[in-house]
């Protein structure tokens, strides 16, 4: 049951992040944590968010408009980040991952009610790649910066989508280089793949009417409102 709520939330993370740019690993992870282990979810969750995000920028027949010079910044400063993230891995126990992850998402929440305040490009890449090898969850300060500097929805939703591949890349470089990371079963991953092609086939026919509408940041609250609950219930599983 825990295994079937997981993958239900990886199609849903997955059709949100296709409408918004966000909220794939912030709606999978928790109830992945809780079905397979910490570390071989975050694996998993690596080689899906490639997959994703490719499908985001390179499956929409549009030109992509990413926000090329703070993604470098971002990616630049990802990597110490990562490494440290992946030492918060290995020596955390799975239930209190459990508990940062859905900390982390309230954490945002509180950030997006107080926030006119500009979060940095290097301070959003420390911590998008501590939170890449940790608990997964590294689109928040990503967001939390792009806001505060007023990109457009397409520049939100295509620049988050760029620092998310080059993310995984960087999370992965840093999980095999300290160590032989536990692996996610196969045919759980296999089985994923399809089911992630659906959910953005899905989820991108709801990006077009968000960003021509007034309604883009309020579903991005939402979505991250879902997203504490979701880890509530993760966490007490």
């Amino acid at each position: 049951m825990l295994v079937a709520a997981a993958c239900a939330g990886v199609v849903a993370g997955t059709m949100l992040q296709a409408a918004t740019g966000f909220g794939f690993s912030l709606l999978a992870a928790p109830l992945l944590f809780a079905a397979i282990g910490p570390e071989p979810a975050v694996v998993l969750l690596l080689a899906l968010s490639v997959e994703v995000n490719l499908l985001t920028l390179a499956g929409e027949r549009r030109r992509p408009q990413p926000l090329l010079q703070p993604a470098a910044v971002i990616l630049a400063c990802a990597l110490p980040g990562a490494l440290a993230g992946v030492a918060v891995l290995r020596s955390l126990p799975a239930a209190a991952l459990q508990v940062a992850v859905t900390l982390g998402v309230v954490g945002t929440l509180a950030a997006r009610r107080v926030s006119s305040a500009h979060v940095p490009a290097w301070l959003a890449g420390g911590a998008a790649g501590a939170l890449t090898t940790s608990t997964s969850t590294n689109g928040p300060p990503i967001l939390l910066h792009l806001l505060g500097r007023g990109a457009a929805p397409s520049q939100v939703r295509d620049t988050l989508t760029t620092c998310f591949i080059g993310l995984a890349g960087i999370g992965a470089v840093a999980l095999f280089a300290t160590g032989d990371p536990e692996l996610p079963d196969g045919t759980l991953t296999a089985a994923l793949m399809p089911a992630v092609l659906a959910g953005h086939l899905v989820g991108r026919r709801g990006f077009a009417r968000l960003a021509r509408s007034d309604r883009y940041e309020p579903v991005l609250t939402a979505v991250l409102i879902v997203a504490v609950a979701v880890g509530l219930i993760g966490a007490v599983l």
